[in-house]
């Protein structure tokens, strides 16, 4: 299953000018666990997808909220000359298709 499918909501988002932040937000418990212990959505291979070394993938894992959050830098600070996305709003593309 896609975690397009299984997902309320995947989003991108600016954590600042210098950080980029991944919402994953399911509608159910059990959608919120499966996807929680799934291999795909671990920190090694999210870090790997957006080629980012490990280290500076943090992963948070919000039960309360049903949601799997990742931080990480940036390629280019927000703004930037090279920065192609001014609010990271387009940066979650690569966790649509993502297999779980």
């Amino acid at each position: 299953m896609k975690l397009y499918q299984k997902a309320k909501l995947i989003r991108s988002k600016n954590a600042g000018p210098f950080m980029m932040t991944l919402d994953i937000i399911f509608p159910d418990r059990q959608s919120y666990e499966e996807a929680a212990a799934s291999p795909a959505l671990s920190r090694e291979n999210v870090a790997d997808l957006y080629g980012v070394p490990v280290e500076e993938m943090k992963r948070y894992l919000i039960p309360l909220a049903g949601a799997i959050k990742f931080s990480c830098p940036r390629r280019h600070p927000s703004g930037d000359f090279l920065d192609t996305d001014l609010y990271g709003a387009q940066q979650h593309r690569p966790l649509i298709q993502l297999e779980l």
